[in-house]
């Protein structure tokens, strides 16, 4: 008796299905806690608190946002976010860049040393330093200012260790034609390494980005003017209950989806560009 011989490559899309088929289940497990999210902020405190698992109301309102806007600062909060997130962003785009090319490229003594506390102060918990960042920060006279809270994060590890490794990707004899032209070697990083690492740059802003918008521990030690209170404070503020009596879901919520736009929006638009500088930046 003749058996069916599966036409080719018809093994190969059954495998492909059920692969899509697997994918599609995983990120709708991920996506349902942030459509809950949005479900729910458009709730009555109420409905959110009795019927929080479900996607549709029969009382849509945004009252939380009006609550959101009328009764907190919440605009004084975003306005500091973007302060602090944009001084941070440039300053480690700057000083990480620097770094990176002296252990990648400058022989000095010590370099070796250096370059391993970098990778232990990579292995550091940094609940581990609140303290000591505050006595600092406090004997420094820079407690409750912006520059104890943009100055304690302008330089990351991790942004150094990924410029490092980008720039010894790039051939030394680029470097070298410059060098050959009269250029020293901060003309030779500015004008002619740093152009060519630019996937890696734009690695360090989005990393940046996100991180600074997202910092909560450092500001935590580093102010405690209400005027100086950035997104993540407030937010854990108003989860803490703090526009009044209720589980104030929607509120909670709300304030989350807004301090969420941003960094969506910075990812979205330039994920390509992370996956393509990482690589980079592996090369080495």
């Amino acid at each position: 008796m003749a058996r069916d011989i599966p036409a080719p490559g018809q093994g190969r899309g059954n495998t492909v299905v059920l692969n899509y088929l697997l994918l599609s289940a995983l990120a709708l497990v991920y996506i349902f806690p942030f459509l809950i999210q949005v479900a729910n902020s458009f709730k009555t405190d109420f409905e959110a608190t009795t019927a929080g698992m479900q996607l549709w109301s029969n009382s849509w309102t945004t009252v939380a946002y009006q609550t959101l806007f009328n009764n907190s600062n919440f605009p004084l909060w975003a306005a500091n976010s973007f302060v602090v997130t944009l001084f941070v962003t440039l300053g480690r785009v700057f000083f990480n860049s620097l770094a990176g090319y002296a252990l990648a490229r400058l022989n000095f003594r010590g370099r070796g040393l250096v370059f391993a506390g970098l990778v232990a102060v990579m292995a550091v918990p940094g609940v581990v330093l609140l303290i000591p960042k505050f006595l600092v920060l406090n004997q420094l006279g820079m407690y409750d200012t912006y520059p104890g809270m943009v100055v304690p994060l302008i330089v990351d590890a991790a942004g150094i260790f990924i410029m490092k490794n980008f720039f010894e990707s790039i051939p030394v004899a680029v470097e070298e034609a410059a060098r050959i032209d009269g250029a020293g070697t901060f003309r030779t990083f500015w004008s002619v390494v740093l152009p060519m690492a630019r996937p890696a740059i734009m690695t360090i802003v989005i990393l940046s980005f996100q991180g600074s918008w997202n910092e909560l521990n450092h500001f935590i030690v580093s102010t405690q003017d209400p005027d100086l209170t950035v997104l993540t404070k407030g937010v854990a503020s108003l989860a803490a209950g703090g526009l009044g009596a209720g589980n104030q879901y929607p509120i909670q919520l709300a304030a989350s989806l807004l301090m969420t736009i941003p960094v969506a929006i910075v990812f979205f638009v330039f994920q390509k560009r992370i996956m393509n500088a990482s690589g980079g930046a592996v090369k080495g």
